[in-house]
């Protein structure tokens, strides 16, 4: 048998190499191979260093509290713990401090705290109720800072006494489209308001939105802005909105704004028709007003005789003495 040709000794190699590549890819590379991959999949799935606070406790995940609650009389002391977790690789400095009305009356066992690698620790707080702390709800926040990122934790704080529920809707105001309004906590207590609008016009009620809980909490003291869209607000009306918010605790409060709303487009149109009317009478009544005093035209008026004729009177020639023609008797 003769030896084969270059050329096709060349096509017997790919031919190997096409049916090889299956092959390969499955059997399982050695554990010297595989080590890279392993190490880069293990770097990519631990992310970078992260850490967290929350209120100490038993429970993680949904079970774990979402915020500091205590309870408490003017002038006592309230204790809790503060969580933080590192699930880094690397030892983890984090700074506390209270914000907030509430957070202002928080002091911690450690200020900094110093967490090692894969560990958990959790950090004393007191809270001191002020003797002249007025009784109802207080809120404040802990705020943990590792100098790069901050987490808070909502702080709640409830002042026995007797409380007070009031609030009151304020500076209601219509633009175009948009209802502008202020929510004031004026009581002690914590506040979570329902909000019902109104709008009638000329011709009845243009807008009846039913009461509704608004996404927020108002703390005692707090003041919030908000606005309510009225998209299909009228073109061509005068209209009066009223808006009643409520609040647990037999809070309520109504107010209410007035807007005429005139299409820019025909307003300018009748602005001028009416400016050429009191044009109109003004000169009118000016005529009328020289023609009773008897004034005289003003250069170029025409005279009230024109087109009726007229007789030219010429002044009289003197005549001289007659002298007769003739001799002297």
């Amino acid at each position: 048998m003769s030896p084969p040709t270059p050329r096709l000794r060349r096509a017997l190699l790919v031919l190997t190499a096409v049916l090889a590549t299956p092959l390969c890819a499955l059997t399982p590379l050695p554990a010297a191979a595989q080590a890279p991959a392993e190490t880069a999949a293990q770097a990519a799935a631990d992310g970078p260093v992260g850490w967290t606070a929350r209120p100490a406790g038993p429970g993680a995940g949904r079970d774990a509290r979402p915020y500091v609650y205590l309870e408490g009389t003017p002038g006592t002391a309230l204790q809790d713990r503060l969580a933080v977790t590192n699930s880094g690789r690397a030892p983890l400095t984090v700074r506390l401090r209270g914000d907030g009305r509430a957070g202002a009356w928080i002091g911690f066992a450690a200020d900094t705290v110093t967490v090692p690698a894969r560990t958990r620790a959790e950090v004393p707080l007191a809270l001191t109720v002020p003797p002249d702390a007025v009784p109802g709800d207080a809120s404040g926040e802990v705020v943990a800072d590792d100098g790069d990122d901050e987490i808070r934790v909502p702080v709640r704080v409830r002042i026995g006494g007797p409380t007070l529920a009031a609030l009151t809707v304020e500076d209601v105001e219509i633009s175009g489209g948009t209802i502008r309004y202020a929510l004031v906590n004026r009581g002690n207590a914590m506040l979570e308001p329902r909000l019902a609008v109104r709008a009638d016009g000329m011709f009845g009620t243009l807008l009846d939105r039913p009461e509704r809980p608004l996404p927020l909490e108002l703390a005692p003291g707090r003041r919030v802005e908000r606005t309510e869209p009225w998209p299909d607000a009228p073109a061509l009306d005068a209209v009066t909105v009223r808006l009643r918010v409520t609040a647990p605790g037999g809070a309520r409060d109504e107010a209410e704004a007035s807007a005429t709303y005139v299409p820019v487009g025909p307003a300018v149109g009748a602005g001028l028709l009416v400016l050429g009317g009191l044009a109109l009478l003004g000169s009118a009544a000016y005529r009328r007003r020289r023609a009773r005093r008897g004034d005289p035209d003003p250069p170029g008026a025409e005279s009230a005789d024109d087109g009726q004729p007229t007789t030219e009177t010429r002044p009289l020639v003197k005549a001289g003495p007659l002298v007769k023609a003739g001799a002297e008797s």
